[in-house]
């Protein structure tokens, strides 16, 4: 089963948000929508990144990475990567859909 990493920036804080997913479209709505608890007072987000991994170990291995110092410095030279470039930006922000 394909799961997927994905990290989410608010733009009401600064504050990063790492999960997974085997279906980002439902669970990046979910933390939009302010139905998970752990990140309903920093919405709204923009997407960071949407990466696929061929199954959830391999997954979760990216996602503690992430999640980590190095992965969170990752994450914010990315975005601010992002921000240099107009109308830029990977995964969802790119008008890109994964499931």
């Amino acid at each position: 089963m394909v799961c997927f990493v994905y990290a989410l920036y608010s733009l009401s804080r600064d504050y990063i948000y790492v999960g997974l997913s085997n279906n980002t479209d439902r669970r990046i709505d979910e933390h939009q929508r302010g139905k998970e608890p752990t990140t309903r007072p920093y919405r709204p987000f923009e997407v960071l990144l949407i990466e696929p991994y061929a199954d959830r170990p391999a997954a979760r291995k990216r996602e503690k990475f992430l999640k980590s110092g190095a992965g969170k410095e990752f994450l914010r030279e990315l975005r601010a990567s992002i921000q240099t470039y107009p109308g830029g930006g990977i995964g969802r922000r790119a008008g890109l859909k994964h499931q």
